[in-house]
Formats: structure tokens, sequence, C-alpha cells
């Protein structure tokens, strides 16, 4: 499969990407990447690393032209690769285009992915790697003009297909883009469960990861938990009432530099409280994106403290969203409370635990061969 990947910078995509080439390799696979940024530095070499971005637009597109006509011509006969580049910058020229069709179209790609993180890492990695005053707003923006870019872009190459994937806050997520490189017959997931109103709860939040654990072994998981700002924005408005000036979070380095991740962050509480909005309307818009890209939705319902089904709106909204889109709907219902109409008749099936459910998609021939999994 061929796989252009974008994504704002500030996401160490390079490394993610190297490690995801050298997990093929462990699999005995070969995938060819290309860095863009790398060849344009390249073809300028009396550019200081870091400042190719403050060249004239002009220069700046004759450069990416160039980088992009070397790798057309060195991956005409490769069987995987993954291209790394941008869709969009939003630079001291503004906004402005990181691609041309007529090359995009000459590479034929089958895959354009636009690989996603939490904001307040991003954000601290952008300034940690460039000298630039850009906010978590400002982040924020960028993100959501990237995945339209490369959704539009994918639009107008034939036969390529769109995803969103987020580089992994609780797993690594190098082995799903592997998988969507390398296993293009597994079939895609998106995992539904409760998130915000769970996370006082240990014992819930324990069979919660493993229901994502088993579905990741199995499938090639879009996993919503992956990239969640709404914490951040709790624990932003928790520290405004305490009069808190910043917050600090743990970095995480999957996929990535484990260096970066000796320092907790620093996040400006006002920032946080500038994006509210945002981060609401980017869930939104993001995990309804990340269903549509999916094969089917497996949703679990656990049982809360009182025997109260732990089925939140979001969930609800998902499972509804997903049949309307003609998916096929699994729900894991745990409680011993029945499941209401709403749920049993717009779901393909409902099973009483995780076992019985993956026992159920292994004898409809879902899994893929052992062999072909890539642990």
């Amino acid at each position: 499969m061929r796989a252009i990947v974008t994504g704002q910078i500030g996401l160490d995509k390079k490394q993610y990407l190297t490690n995801t080439a050298a997990f093929a390799g462990q699999q005995g696979e070969k995938i060819d990447l290309y860095n863009v940024g790398d060849l344009m530095y390249q073809e300028a070499r009396d550019i200081r690393p870091g400042k190719i971005l403050d060249l004239p637009l002009s220069r700046l597109n004759s450069l990416r032209r160039a980088a992009f006509k070397d790798v057309i011509a060195d991956a005409k006969d490769k069987k995987n690769i993954l291209v790394n580049t941008h869709a969009t910058f939003r630079w001291r020229h503004g906004l402005f285009a990181a691609f041309d069709f007529d090359q995009i179209r000459m590479l034929q790609p089958d895959l354009l992915v636009c690989l996603v993180d939490n904001i307040e890492v991003v954000h601290n990695r952008l300034h940690r790697d460039h000298v630039i005053d850009a906010t978590l707003k400002d982040c924020m923006v960028w993100r959501e003009e990237e995945i339209l870019a490369t959704e539009l872009l994918a639009q107008a190459i034939p036969n390529s297909k769109f995803y969103i994937l987020s580089r992994g806050r609780h797993i690594d997520t190098t082995q799903t883009l592997f998988r969507l490189v390398c296993r293009p017959g597994m079939r895609t997931v998106y995992p539904s469960f409760p998130m915000s109103h769970v996370v006082d709860m240990p014992d819930v939040l324990a069979e919660i990861d493993h229901f994502r654990a088993e579905l990741a072994k199995n499938f090639v998981c879009f996993d919503p938990g992956d990239v969640d700002e709404k914490l951040l924005l709790e624990r932003g408005i928790a520290a405004a009432r305490d009069g808190k000036e910043f917050i600090e979070v743990a970095p995480h380095s999957f996929g990535g530099s484990k260096a970066a991740a000796a320092e907790p962050i620093k996040v400006k509480v006002r920032e946080i409280l500038d994006i509210a909005g945002d981060i609401d309307g980017q869930i939104y818009m993001r995990d309804f994106k990340l269903i549509d890209q999916s094969d089917m939705i497996v949703s679990l319902v656990p049982e809360l403290p009182g025997g109260v089904p732990g089925l939140s709106s979001g969930v609800e909204r998902e499972l509804q969203h997903a049949w309307e889109h003609t998916k096929e709907v699994y729900v894991v219902w745990k409680p011993k409370k029945h499941p209401s109409p709403f749920i049993t008749e717009t779901a393909t099936k409902v099973f009483k635990s995780v076992d019985e459910a993956l026992k159920y998609f292994e004898s409809k021939g879902m899994f893929a061969p052992k062999n072909l999994f890539g642990h």
C-alpha cells in the first residue's frame, strides 16, 4: 500500500513513522519511508535546520515540488511506502497548502492518513523544536485544518481512503498504521465506551482497558480515547477556580522520542479555557469520523455501582450514528438490568461479555490469520 501521512508540526511524526517502518521489518515486511521535509533540506543546503518555513513561498513551493518529484521517481516500483508530509502550513506566511494535486495524483496513494495527538503535547513539542509563539487555540485550529485538507485531498484522488489516526496516548499505534499499510484485509473497529463519568471508578476503568486491549489484538482499532482533551479542560476549569495560572500534565512518548517524556508539561490555564468550545466541537466531529472510517462499532456498557448501566449520552449517540450509517453494531451489555429497545433494536448483536463477543467474531471469520496480526 502507498500511504501519505499528514499532520501538523509538533507531532514528532518522523520518529513515529520510523518506528512504524522498523516494526514492519520485525514482521518480515518492508516499508520505504520518505520524509519530504528532509528531502527539501537536501535540495536547499544553505538553509539552517528549522528555518525552511521562513523562506518565501515561491522557493518553498519549488523545493517541495523537487522533493516530491524524487519521491515519485524512487517509489515507482516499491510495494509499501510511507510519505511523511503536511497538508497545510499555518506559519508566518499565514495558512497555505503543502501539496500539489498533480504530484499527489502521480504518486497514486491508496491511503491518506492524518495523524493527530493531544493538543497540549503537540503545543509542547512545537515550542521545544521551533522558535514560534503559538497558543493552544492556534494548534487546535491547525489540527482541524489539517484533517479537513487531508480529507479533501483523499476525495480528489480516485480509489484512495482517508483515515484519522492518533499517535496514541495509552498504547503505541505504530502497529495500527502498520496494519493499515501491510494488512489491508483486517477489519476496522471503533471501540465505544463511557469515558468522562467513570474516571474515578478504577474497577470500571480496568474493565474498559481490558475491552480496548482485546479488540486491539484482533482488529485495526480507531480508539477515541487516544486523543482526549476533555480531562485537560476539566483540570483547567478546576485550576481556574483555585486561582492557578498553570497546570502540569504528563507527556507520553508512544511512537516517538522517549527523551521528550522526561519532564511534565506546564500548560497555561487561560489558554485551556480559551479552547473549551474547540475541545467539545472537535471531539464530536472526530469521533463520528472515526466511526465513519470503521467497518463496525463495538460498544462496552459496564455496570456501575448500584447496578446502573454505564451508558453515557456519548455512547448512545455513537451507537445511533453507526446504525444510521449502516455499520455493524455490536454491544457488550454487562448490567443485570436488561437493555432498552433503543439498544436491542439498533444492534446487530448484543453480548453478555467481552469473551462472548470475541468468540463470536472469531467464529464468523472476522479475525485475520494469526501470522498476519503483527504483535
